[in-house]
């Protein structure tokens, strides 16, 4: 199941979707991806600790041994990625809701996907998996940061956007800290020790865990385009180009980053596939949970980074694939399995 999934997830993700944006039409009273979104910080959480159950401890030693590659590609990550969505924004002339998903998608941090196509493009996986616990657990810090930084440099209408999002008396800098510990750092460290506590189910955790985070993707991007389909048609198309655009300066900003920090070759694809890849199925459920307008349009962007991030995604990791790894710069093999 997980191999049919994970071949297929481009295609299972463009057929959920479609049905999400076309279910009014089929006559069918109940629409299943409205009433899901309240579900989705859950399916955040199962899939995290699904993570943190699969992350062997071998992977905090070499954090430990590796400690100023990890901190310098996790600051490669949040600089490269939160400036490209603001400038790329602000460039495309967007504001409002739209320039606000833009800016989420740059703020939150890399997904497991990476590590899965870092394993096909022949680069460290150990290093792809340490990068991305690193830039989970900083989340609920890095993320309410960013936005914070972000609002005080955009126009008055996107900064009331922001700011007015949570209903809670902390604001949305708080309740965005707050959810993502609870939705991530705490689910992680969770699933971490379940699988030192049971290490006998380590592989029946790792298939669960992919398979779990493959569905996550799915139902959140369906989710979001069934909440947002009336929305959908009124959407500049300069969106989607200006996504796409952070996309692709997000694989070379995380290549010249990893350059610049004269990594091995292996650690470069992996760095340059985390900074990339953002985990774009986080950042649209915080914004259905801090955006809770039902005409809101800000999981949008988000929502369709995903597209995005796994289609170029998975044709560069291909690409590397058909690549020789440099002979100077031996790969170092891993055993991790997703599934």
């Amino acid at each position: 199941m997980t191999r049919l999934i994970q071949r297929f997830l481009l295609i299972w993700l463009s057929l959920l979707s479609l049905s999400a944006y076309y279910w009014p039409s089929f006559g069918i009273e109940f629409d299943p991806f409205e009433h899901t979104a309240k579900s989705l910080p859950y399916l955040i959480i199962v899939t995290m600790f699904g993570v943190g159950w699969m992350l062997p401890i071998d992977e905090i030693r070499k954090v430990a041994s590796q400690w100023p590659k990890i901190i310098g590609g996790t600051f490669t990550q949040f600089l490269v990625m939160p400036l490209l969505a603001l400038g790329a924004g602000l460039g495309f002339g967007l504001s409002g809701e739209n320039l606000v998903g833009v800016i989420l998608v740059g703020c939150v941090p890399g997904a497991m996907a990476s590590n899965v196509l870092t394993i096909v493009s022949k680069g460290n996986t150990s290093y792809s998996v340490s990068l991305t616990t690193f830039a989970t657990i900083l989340s609920p810090i890095a993320v309410p940061t960013m936005l914070a930084i972000s609002a005080s440099v955009v126009d008055q209408s996107t900064r009331e956007v922001i700011e007015s999002a949570s209903n809670d008396s902390g604001g949305i800098y708080l309740d965005s800290a707050i959810k993502l510990l609870q939705w991530v750092v705490l689910p992680v460290i969770a699933g971490f020790s379940m699988g030192r506590l049971l290490p006998q189910y380590e592989s029946q955790a790792k298939t669960i865990g992919s398979n779990t985070a493959n569905l996550a993707i799915l139902l959140i991007v369906a989710t979001v385009v069934g909440k947002s389909r009336d929305n959908l048609a009124a959407l500049p198309m300069v969106v989607f180009g200006c996504l796409l655009i952070i996309n692709i300066l997000g694989y070379l900003g995380g290549f010249t980053g990893g350059s610049l920090m004269r990594l091995t070759h292996p650690m470069k694809r992996a760095l340059t596939l985390e900074v990339g890849m953002q985990n774009a199925g986080l950042g649209a459920t915080l914004a259905t949970q801090l955006f809770t307008n039902p005409d809101s349009t800000v999981a949008i962007a988000p929502a369709f980074y995903t597209f995005f991030c796994m289609f170029t995604g998975t044709i560069l990791a291909w690409y590397w694939n058909s690549k020789p790894v440099p002979e100077h710069e031996p790969q170092e093999v891993s055993h991790h399995k997703y599934g």
